[in-house]
């Protein structure tokens, strides 16, 4: 099922709850995380439709989240380290460039490179 048509599942969960890989029958936003910082939960508030954050997968030790849709369009990608809560963000801008830096310092222009930094952190 596309990531667009799951259906939201607003059952509250803990972060030890969230599955390591992504969930594809359905999507759990932000508000539905118990432990959710503040960061996350506004993440999208200055995106195109303003939208919440739906829960993507962990990556090692990291929780990736991301806010608006996965390609062609306006969003913005977070991730926090599960146990030092360290946070970075990847905004993804509708003309398909990217902008964030990671965990290494380095400022990324692709979402795949952000994604290798985390997990190589």
């Amino acid at each position: 099922m596309r990531y667009d048509e799951r259906p939201i599942d607003d059952t509250p969960i803990h972060t030890a709850e969230l599955p390591p890989t992504p969930i594809r029958d359905r999507n759990v936003p932000a508000t539905a995380w118990i432990e959710a910082p503040d960061s996350l939960l506004e993440l999208g508030d200055d995106l195109t439709d303003s939208p919440v954050a739906e829960y993507k997968r962990r990556i090692g030790p990291w929780i990736l989240w991301r806010a608006g849709p996965a390609k062609h369009g306006d969003a913005r990608y977070w991730a926090a380290h599960n146990t030092t809560g360290a946070e970075y963000t990847l905004r993804l801008f509708p003309d398909g460039t990217a902008e964030g830096v990671g965990p290494s310092g380095t400022t990324h222009d692709r979402f795949r490179a952000w994604k290798e930094d985390l997990r190589d952190a």
